[in-house]
């Protein structure tokens, strides 16, 4: 950012993130809760706001909410209510919402958010509420708009954050912080391509100049649904405020208060939308067809229960217990079915680290071409511990284990079945291991002087010759034998 020498510039940046609950009917009727159905499929007259039609509460998006609010650290309410929230857009018949106003299920908690660098920040949550989601207005037909209302209905939460972020990459952790959070707790999908989490972020500059401070008007930045979205526009509106600021000083929060603004993903700006909404404007009562929630000890400890370890408490333990590093554990530690694969592969006797290159290498490979998380790919915790304990043994070589997975992930089986089967098994006959190393030293003559030579890559020579090897034996020379026969045949 180009700044006067005078100006010291602290962002403030708070964030409004809508979570869509992974539950099977929508919020407040049984019509189903799925992405993708043909438009207005998933509709009923509760859903469509018809007259005489009245709500009934879905018990589990209360509980993954619930979860949530324990995870985030937020105290559950005893007592919250429903509250209509009224406005008018084509996609919202009723001409109101069911939200939560004054009264919401979870207050007050925090999330620990990593950043790059390796430091933690702490970000505050003011509350986490239920609401209801509004449908989606279609523009692809130029001459009409076209209104799908399967989402009208399906259960959010809504988590409002303390605006404790002071840049776009604080802004981008967090959003990734919370989408591992509730992945975690498999209380939503969190896949953004389908709508089910959205940032509102809001921005304003705390500008110091000359012992004054000026504060620019807070600008919410309505439905972005992807990270990079998320980064560039904080970062926009970050040089844009103290841009315009400069212009024209009477640019200020006192003067001006709040404004809504849409981003444009093709230009990377944003644009004026209206100014924003006050709770005076969306005329708040409560909600008169609904029982208020009211939640006792018992039922908030049975949720409790249910939450477990969470990733940055088990990353650090992966770290600790499993010596893996950084890296390793944060990959680990991106929802809790793929984690659970190693805790269980290593409890039936596997080395940590061996079972973690199984799951980092050809499995993540293939959970990314599907667009699946690990645990989805279908190995199952025995079947990694069986190879992991295989490959340990020398019974299977790194290359043929590679070969088995590819072979259990697209037909199934076991792993010593399908290494017999493929022919992979090591082979530990030593007068046909010795064949191998003799013919790759007679095959690169020109390497093995180098060896002997004493060069400066011989250990990359050796590496090459190595590889000969396990090309010969189509992988099943065991690899510390072949290694040491290689060389005291070298010295000799």
């Amino acid at each position: 950012m180009t700044t006067t020498t005078a100006d010291k510039i602290t962002p403030i940046i708070g964030m409004e993130i809508h979570v869509e609950l992974d539950t099977a009917t929508k919020m407040f009727c049984r019509c189903r809760n799925r992405f993708g159905d043909p438009p207005n499929t998933n509709v009923c007259p509760v859903c469509l706001g018809l007259p005489g039609a009245l709500p009934v509460m879905n018990r589990q998006a209360v509980e993954f909410s619930m979860k949530a609010g324990l995870a985030l650290g937020c105290t559950v309410s005893a007592f919250s209510k429903w509250d209509r929230k009224s406005y008018y857009y084509p996609d919202l018949p009723k001409n109101y919402q069911i939200s939560q106003y004054d009264l919401p299920l979870n207050v007050g908690g925090a999330i620990e958010v990593p950043l790059a660098d390796g430091q933690v920040k702490r970000v505050g949550i003011i509350r986490a509420h239920l609401e209801e989601d509004a449908g989606k207005n279609l523009h692809d037909d130029p001459t009409s708009t076209k209104v799908d209302l399967n989402r009208a209905g399906t259960p959010l939460l809504e988590i409002v954050s303390q605006p404790d972020m002071h840049s776009a990459e604080e802004a981008g952790a967090y959003g990734r912080a919370m989408q591992r959070l509730v992945r975690w707790l498999s209380v939503s999908q969190a896949n953004m391509q389908m709508g089910h989490m959205r940032f509102e972020p809001n921005i304003n500059l705390h500008i110091e100049r000359e012992g004054a401070l000026y504060k620019t008007p807070i600008v919410e930045v309505k439905n972005l649904n992807s990270f990079r979205s998320l980064e560039r526009c904080v970062e926009f509106e970050i040089q844009r405020q103290y841009a315009q600021w400069r212009q024209d000083p009477n640019y200020t929060l006192e003067k001006l208060g709040k404004e809504n603004r849409g981003f444009d993903d093709v230009t990377g700006k944003t644009v004026f939308q209206r100014e924003k909404e006050e709770a005076h404007d969306y005329r708040y009562f409560p909600d008169p067809d609904l029982m208020p929630v009211v939640v006792d000890e018992a039922w908030s400890g049975r949720i409790a229960a249910q939450i477990g370890e969470l990733p940055l408490p088990r990353r650090a333990r992966y770290m600790q217990q499993y010596a893996l590093s950084f890296k390793e554990a944060d990959a680990l530690t991106q929802d809790a079915p793929s984690g659970n694969l190693l805790d269980e592969a290593v409890a039936a006797g596997a080395t940590a680290k061996r079972v973690t290159n199984l799951l980092l290498g050809r499995i993540a490979a293939t959970a990314n071409e599907r667009g699946c998380c690990l645990a989805e790919v279908g190995i199952t915790a025995g079947q990694l511990a069986e190879l992991a304990k295989m490959m340990d043994a020398g019974t299977v070589s790194a290359s043929a284990a590679d070969r088995v997975l590819v072979e259990m992930i697209e037909k199934g089986g076991e792993p010593l079945t399908t290494a017999k089967a493929l022919n992979l098994l090591a082979v530990t006959d030593t007068a046909q291991l010795e064949a191998w190393v003799d013919q790759a030293i007679t095959a690169n003559p020109e390497i093995v002087a180098q060896i002997r030579a004493g060069d400066k890559k011989a250990d990359k020579a050796r590496g090459f010759l190595m590889g000969q090897i396990m090309k010969l034996s189509a992988g099943k020379a065991p690899p510390a034998q072949a290694k040491a026969m290689l060389e005291r045949k070298l010295i000799g």
